[in-house]
């Protein structure tokens, strides 16, 4: 994933989509043979010559101060999860504003969970609970966590991954009502964390082989949409216990570089929470095919 390629296409995507009148801007007569705004436009609303930010679009990032960079988001409109991303490809391309340095690049060898990672996740009997790197790759459950993303591990490739099953595994979009949803927010986290870290080796061959086995992904991926997983609701078509309406939050485990612990609850009294309480059931049977729900990478 070449950075200023990555910052080219991203600055260009966002001028795209603002029109003129969304900016503020006056519009003399309707021959523009551009989409959204021009570059010059760009530049007149972050305050920078035209020259300066025709080289920042080509990828040019390095040197470009905070201050720069927070004019530009604002030009363009960025959004949260947009402006981390402009500050992420700004460190990686060699600048190190404040902001940027968010946190430390996920690491490209994948990590062990620690036993006191494992010990909490094994203590949430009510909810389920998983620890996955920024690559979606899923790397220790509790047991109703398991039971919640058995459909992923039907697939015997290792660690499951949640991109993987999304676009690559045709039980995916009965699995997740909204399945569109489920795929622009999945490729928007591996977007972002492409721009935190253009080096991962793993991270570049899991976009190459969903980029060459989907057109789905391939369309997203091409769109340069980043999305913050931090919280939300998740509605899941579960083919044990049914329809699932769960909460969700993301907790950074912070002596474990790049990885996140996702727990989902249900709101009390509800049939999500009935139906989790069958879930946890099911989930201490054994399977029919041997496999038990225990945490995952032993």
């Amino acid at each position: 994933m070449d950075n200023r390629d990555e910052i080219r296409d991203f600055l260009a995507s966002r001028r795209a989509r603002i029109t003129p009148q969304q900016a503020g801007l006056p519009v003399y007569g309707t021959n523009r043979r551009v989409l959204g705004l021009r570059r010059e436009e760009v530049a007149m609303l972050a305050g920078v010559s035209v020259e300066y930010y025709t080289r920042l679009e080509r990828g040019k990032l390095g040197g470009a101060s905070e201050s720069v960079l927070e004019t530009l988001a604002g030009a363009l409109q960025l959004d949260e999860a947009e402006r981390a991303h402009l500050f992420d490809l700004a460190r990686a391309a060699g600048t190190k504003p404040a902001r940027a340095r968010r946190r430390p690049a996920t690491p490209q060898v994948r990590p062990s969970v620690r036993p006191s990672v494992r010990a909490m996740l094994e203590a949430m009997t009510g909810a389920p609970a998983l620890v996955r790197n920024d690559r979606l790759d899923i790397l220790a459950t509790n047991p109703l966590g398991r039971a919640l993303y058995s459909e992923l591990y039907r697939d015997p490739v290792r660690p499951a991954n949640h991109a993987r099953f999304a676009f690559l595994d045709p039980r995916a979009q009965d699995f997740w009502v909204n399945w569109e949803r489920a795929a622009n927010d999945t490729v928007g986290v591996l977007r972002a964390e492409a721009g935190r870290n253009p080096q991962d080796k793993a991270l570049s061959a899991l976009v190459g082989e969903l980029s060459t086995r989907s057109e789905d992904f391939r369309t997203r991926w091409a769109a340069h949409n980043v999305h913050l997983h931090s919280t939300g609701t998740k509605l899941i078509n579960h083919p044990v216990v049914g329809r699932l309406e769960l909460m969700y939050d993301t907790l950074q485990l912070t002596a474990d570089t790049g990885l996140t612990m996702l727990v989902y609850t249900a709101e009390p009294s509800s049939s999500t929470a009935d139906a989790l309480t069958l879930l946890a059931s099911w989930a201490a049977t054994p399977e029919p095919t041997g496999l038990t729900p225990a945490t995952e990478l032993r």
